[in-house]
């Protein structure tokens, strides 16, 4: 059978979800063609990428180095989600870089396999109206997302819950008293998942995991008290729901971020990479859940609550752990301090209640330099 290539745009291409994603490329280049690459800071690998994928357009951070590069510049990550060639627009930049392209891809038609959570966070009834509106699913590409996605299939009338699993992330096993005591380095110390930095402390703290109830919120049209968090070690479950009857169906698999990226590519597809460890649950031996336990990760409930509010609240709380996140591993401020570094952001924030896109990024911006200037100087 003869398949159509399938043409790309990767946003955010030199980061962790942007490399896997040309990993699945490479294991089938004739399923893909690469349009255009865009990237932040890091050149080197960007010339890389150009020079095996040759893609027609490129955009990146430093746009004095795009004439270099050898190929056509965007002007911008939403030029590029539009361009007539592209089918499908990996959105796998962070933070607030990824909503106005993802608006934007949505409105060109486009398929978009959504990486960055933030979209959603910050605007998720504007970009869920888009693709109302356009009638254009966005498939998410997170391992609970996707897998909450696959297990919905012909249930999507009697679900009654959804049950999202979380590792516990690198200090599972700590106390309280420890936590004050942590590294960056030892923050970056993921027990199962290879990810970017940002996101592997936020999945120490579960600000990740409170971000994914909201991401699955707008994604699946949950109300909150239908969404449950299990701590899962193995990471092998992914996401489960209940259906009207009280049976539950979970999705398993290794965990590697290639096998989402690859669902979302082809969808609705499947083909066997042989580049990816099918699960053995012999190997495995066993499963285990555990209730969270709320003193262990006080940024999950504080970003429920601030999250899934209505405004400017959510952006507020998306630039806030971000500039958190950064004084962290900037040594500026303990891990324990985090969630009260995001509380004193949240405590002045004047919020918006209707806010245009504008007001939703700014809120962030904002948000994100207050939370330094609450900190104050280096230490």
């Amino acid at each position: 059978m003869v398949h159509p290539v399938r043409r790309l745009a990767v946003l955010g291409s030199t980061g962790s979800v942007g490399t896997q994603t040309l990993d699945v490329v490479r294991a089938f280049p004739d399923r893909f063609d690469i349009v255009a690459l865009a990237a932040g800071r890091n050149l080197e690998l960007l010339q890389e990428q150009i020079a095996e994928f040759d893609p027609e357009y490129v955009l990146c951070e430093d746009t004095s180095a795009l004439p270099s590069l050898g190929a056509k510049p965007c002007a911008s990550l939403e030029d590029m989600a539009s361009l007539p060639q592209v089918d499908i627009v990996m959105v796998a930049t962070v933070g607030a870089a990824g909503l106005r392209p993802t608006l934007r891809a949505l409105e060109a038609g486009k398929t978009v396999a959504l990486a960055n959570k933030e979209v959603l966070i910050m605007a998720g009834d504007q970009v869920m109206a888009a693709s109302r509106r356009f009638d254009n699913p966005i498939f998410p590409v997170d391992s609970e997302p996707s897998a909450i996605l696959q297990c919905m299939l012909g249930e999507e009338d009697d679900i009654r819950k959804l049950i999202i699993t979380a590792s516990g992330g690198a200090f599972r096993d700590k106390s309280p008293d420890e936590l004050a005591a942590v590294t960056p380095e030892q923050a970056l110390q993921h027990p199962t998942w290879k990810m970017g930095r940002k996101i592997t402390i936020d999945s120490a703290t579960l600000v990740n995991k409170a971000f994914e109830v909201i991401e699955a919120h707008w994604l699946f049209d949950m109300p909150y008290d239908q969404i449950d968090v299990v701590i899962h070690r193995q990471s092998i479950i992914h996401s489960m729901i209940e259906t009207a009857d009280g049976v539950i169906k979970a999705h398993l698999g290794s965990p590697d971020m290639r096998y989402p990226i690859q669902y979302a590519l082809f969808y609705p597809e499947r083909v066997f990479n042989p580049g990816l460890k099918p699960f053995d649950p012999v190997e495995i031996g066993q499963l285990t859940f555990e209730a969270m336990d709320p003193k262990l990760y006080p940024c999950f409930e504080l970003a429920i609550d601030i999250g899934s509010r209505k405004g400017t609240w959510p952006s507020a709380l998306m630039g806030a752990d971000e500039a958190a996140v950064e004084l962290f591993l900037a040594r500026r401020i303990k891990f324990t301090e985090i969630p009260h570094v995001i509380q004193s952001v949240i405590d002045d924030h004047q919020a918006i209640d209707n806010p245009n896109l504008d007001e939703v990024i700014l809120a962030a911006e904002w948000a994100a330099e207050r939370a330094r200037a609450n900190v104050g100087a280096p230490r």
